[in-house]
């Protein structure tokens, strides 16, 4: 036949949208044109098809080949398609049988050897190749990433010709089968490794509990980063679902390279204070995912928060409030999940001393305002909870660990057995954690009594709070609730809320 229909995937965004490759012979002078919006990489790909079926001893059809990539406005971006086309020439040749082609996806890139070479931005394929019920045939190096998705079969292979061998029926590819391993909990640093700062810990938990914004304040070495590594070890575990969803994003990403073996562990991301904007939330001519996206389901670490250039970290106030981001180019549109739990460090002061014991300090008034204003209003007011971390007694650095090896009840294992109870309690009521409670959800599960209204009207007066910094004062309250067991909230549980508002009582 001289018309052969294979499918393959493109990547977009955190999608994978179904590319079917259409190759057909006829007669003229030997020419070979790929259509459908193809970028520089896959125009490319007809030098290394033609060599690798040349070295693979098959014969390079002479006349006018045309490759159609459907549908034609979808763009097309790297060696991902190599295989399919590869295949799809061969097949209207008649050199391979082409009656079971619509049975597999094929993704992957040749050499001119004929070897299948990896592809990035695996995941999301394999997982829109398992809901269209189909089977993947692909490199071999790629099998341990797609093979996080249950229930698909997988083909792997090292050649062209094991792809030819297997279709044509002389010698069949295996199903992929992954190596059993005893699947261990992820390896997150303990809580018990922070001395003192009980209060910094108990803030801790609280942001666990219902997936709360958190900032610290404190001079340098009084632990502050040291407990925001601590958080992802608080929280649970991650379904399967989350995890995939997390490390899907990882594998469409350039900046790092995609480890299967840490794919059920929450991610922690901490840029450094000189990021740009793009780097933070995304883009590019052709998107990917920035830290917050990569951060999804996890933890954003961003220390020395009046460091970062204030028009970057304004980037971040669409989505706290909303869970994704959405980026826009001129050619290219592109949206990604980022549903993060942001924790941030700062000094009270320029030179870091302010309030200390020490008396080092000397930055004037003028100074620390300046300094704190380059965080603005509008984004400290996202942020649930500021909790400042103070010079603690030093002496408590030396002897055992309290709670022994393991931590005890101080340790990350007892907190986070408390934190998934709350967290439980959160589900049952309203299908999410206490954080992402709307404005109805508000009303109902954060019901103040008369003793607690008056004390709410207290606090609205002294700290003269906007109603965002209100209700996230009610939320932090819900939570502290379910830490306690408690059906309702209680002046206890709001004052303690209220005593995390730290910046909105002025400058100490």
């Amino acid at each position: 036949m001289s018309l052969c229909v294979l499918y393959s995937r493109a990547r977009e965004g955190i999608a994978a949208p179904l590319v079917t490759v259409e190759v057909h012979l006829a007669g003229g002078l030997p020419a070979l044109s790929i259509v459908g919006l193809p970028e520089l990489a896959v125009k490319e790909s007809k030098d290394r098809v033609r060599g690798a079926l040349l070295n693979g001893r098959f014969q390079f059809p002479l006349g006018r080949i045309t490759i159609n990539l459907a549908p034609a406005d979808l763009p097309k971006e790297g060696g991902r398609f190599d295989l399919a086309i590869a295949l799809g020439i061969l097949g209207a040749s008649g050199q391979v049988q082409s009656g079971r082609l619509g049975d597999y996806e094929f993704l992957g890139e040749l050499a001119l050897s004929g070897d299948l070479r990896p592809v990035s931005a695996l995941l999301p394929a394999a997982l829109a190749t398992r809901a269209a019920g189909r089977e993947l045939i692909l490199p071999v190096e790629n099998a341990a990433e797609a093979a996080l998705v249950g229930g698909l079969r997988l083909r792997p292979a090292r050649h062209l010709m094991e792809v030819c061998g297997h279709l044509n029926g002389t010698q069949p590819l295996p199903l992929y089968v992954p190596e059993v391993t005893v699947e261990r909990d992820p390896d997150y640093p303990d809580l018990a490794d922070v001395r003192g700062q009980e209060h910094a810990k108990r803030a801790l938990e609280v942001a666990a509990a219902g997936a709360h914004s958190l900032l610290f304040i404190g001079p340098p070495g009084t632990g502050k980063s040291m407990l925001a590594n601590r958080l992802p070890g608080l929280l649970p575990p991650l379904s399967e679902a989350e995890a995939l969803e997390s490390a899907a994003l990882r594998s469409i990403s350039d900046h790092d390279a995609f480890d299967p073996a840490t794919w059920r562990q929450r991610p922690f991301r901490a840029p450094h204070h000189t990021a740009s904007g793009v780097a933070l939330v995304g883009g590019g001519s052709n998107p990917r995912p920035g830290e917050i996206s990569l951060a999804h389901l996890g933890v954003l670490f961003l220390d020395e928060l009046p460091e970062f250039d204030r028009r970057v970290l304004e980037v971040l106030r669409e989505p706290l409030e909303s869970g994704h981001i959405h980026i826009s180019r001129a050619a290219r549109q592109a949206e990604f999940p980022a549903r993060f739990q942001l924790v941030a460090a700062m000094n009270p002061c320029p030179c870091g001393y302010l309030g200390d014991s020490s008396g080092r300090c000397h930055c004037t008034a003028e100074a620390v305002a300046r300094y704190r204003g380059r965080i603005s209003g509008p984004l400290l007011d996202r942020i649930d909870m500021h909790v400042e971390v103070p010079r603690f007694d030093l002496t408590r650095l030396a002897g055992p660990t309290p709670g022994g090896v393991t931590g005890g009840e101080a340790g990350s294992a007892a907190t986070r057995r408390r934190v998934a109870a709350a967290r439980e309690r959160a589900q049952a009521r309203a299908g999410r954690p206490n954080a992402t409670l709307r404005p109805r959800e508000i009303e109902r599960d954060c019901a103040l009594d008369d003793q607690c209204q008056r004390l709410m009207q207290q606090a609205l007066t002294r700290l003269a709070l906007s109603a965002r910094a209100y209700h996230r004062i009610l939320k932090v309250a819900r939570t502290i609730a379910d830490l306690a067991g408690a059906d309702t909230i209680t002046p206890a549980h709001l004052g303690e809320a209220v005593g995390y508002r730290r910046l909105d009582r002025g400058t100490t």
